[in-house]
């Protein structure tokens, strides 16, 4: 890591703090030492958790179960930030038969060990619910609002994130399949689709986080943007995708992309990353779904390349004080198109891309267990990256967050 990028960091992910600790009966912890314990982070490093649905509902026997905890622990050691899947065609490929009870267990199985949730997506043409094709126009948009509110509804507390729509810059134009989504799209416009659905969420959850989201990093994705905060929607983070199959962004990409799409003022998400461990996808391929293989292995040297590309991907996005969260798509090869794109191989074994960014996010931007001394009036300070800590002396803790906003406490211990 080069010390520009490093001050950065540094310089937007964290605080020096100061606590001021006093005991219960109110007189300072004078000249005492307290051990400083670093408990999560509040930058939002993310996976998706699709394979733990079954796990969580304890579907799984004996070798299975085993090789599902084994995926959970590792995913959970580095990440603190879980999509879990809402794909309309298989969350109720029955018209009001929903997955709602498998899905909120899965929720709340990853909220009890420390992560937060985000639903991806409410509203996507790609593997949509083949029933809304027996409907007519309108009763497709009341379908899909209800189906909107429904899930916020059935859902808040345990997951406070949304995707709510995805992939709109196409969405009026694709034609590889008919389906109901695209039919409501192309008659309320891109606009009117986004303000319904986010009408619907927000009305739902006014708690929620909700996110746009695209995988079109062209100037048709900034246009929509300008066009929908014109319009006065209200869209609480922008997602970007980057599925890098044919080769790592580079830094001077990112960077460009970044500052795009930073001028908006919004919060940015990389809801979708990867990049590959394997050879890479031809570059004329248009439409990654379009690229079928029977086998797409990992190799040793495609392995040491995609973790030295992960460090230098997420350095430039923690660098950068608009990126919110960066979510990894999958964590285990052979996922979406087969790719070598995980962070374990598909024997569960740790790829060189693992330990190296688990190194970064537990270790270089981690406070380990710290020892200080307050002061007479029981003052102490330390630099800690923004996150949850737990204060110890003795036998007694306090919590406690720190942020960009929130760096300075009076406790009690």
């Amino acid at each position: 890591m080069s010390t520009s990028v490093d001050a950065e960091i540094r310089r937007h992910r964290s605080s020096e703090v100061t606590l001021k600790l006093r005991r219960a009966d109110g007189s300072p912890l004078a000249n005492e030492t307290v051990t400083i314990e670093q408990r999560n982070h509040a930058f939002l490093f993310g996976g998706n958790g699709h394979g733990a649905i079954a796990l969580a509902n304890d579907e799984l026997e004996d070798a299975a179960r085993d090789r599902a905890q084994d995926l959970s622990a590792k995913m959970i050691d580095v990440f603190n930030y879980i999509t879990l899947p809402f794909y309309w065609g298989r969350f109720e490929p029955t018209r009001g038969k929903p997955d709602t009870r498998r899905l909120l267990n899965a929720a709340r199985w990853f909220v009890e060990r420390g992560c937060k949730v985000k639903g991806h997506p409410l509203c996507w043409h790609t593997v949509c619910a083949d029933w809304l094709l027996d409907l007519d126009d309108d009763q497709i948009i009341r379908a899909q609002l209800d189906r909107i509110r429904r899930e916020v509804t059935d859902f808040a507390g345990v997951i406070d994130a949304w995707d709510v729509i995805n992939e709109v810059v196409i969405m009026p134009t694709f034609d590889k399949y008919d389906n109901g989504v695209t039919r409501m799209c192309r008659k309320l416009g891109r606009i009117g689709m986004i303000r319904e659905t986010f009408a619907a969420a927000r009305e739902a959850n006014p708690r929620a986080t909700l996110l746009l989201n695209d995988f079109d990093m062209s100037p048709a994705y900034e246009r929509l943007i300008e066009d929908v905060l014109e319009a006065g929607i209200r869209i609480d983070a922008l997602g970007l995708q980057s599925h890098m199959h044919q080769g790592y962004w580079g830094v001077e990409k990112t960077l460009n992309v970044l500052e795009r799409f930073s001028r908006y003022r919004l919060p940015i998400h990389f809801t979708e990353t990867n990049i590959i461990s394997g050879d890479l996808m031809p570059a004329e391929i248009v439409d990654l779904n379009d690229f079928k293989v029977e086998q797409w292995p990992s190799t040793s040297g495609g392995e040491a390349r995609q973790a030295e590309e992960v460090i230098l991907h997420y350095e430039t996005l923690l660098a950068h004080p608009a990126v919110k969260a960066i979510t990894w798509w999958d964590f285990i090869d052979g996922g979406w198109l087969k790719a070598p794109a995980g962070l374990v191989r598909a024997d569960r074994s740790l790829k060189p891309a693992y330990t190296a960014l688990r190194r970064l996010i537990k270790g270089e931007w981690w406070l380990p267990p710290t020892q200080i001394r307050t002061d007479v009036a029981g003052v102490t300070r330390f630099t800690g990256f923004h996150g949850d800590y737990r204060g110890q002396h003795a036998d007694r803790a306090v919590e406690f967050a720190v942020s960009e906003a929130s760096a300075a406490f009076d406790l009690t211990i």
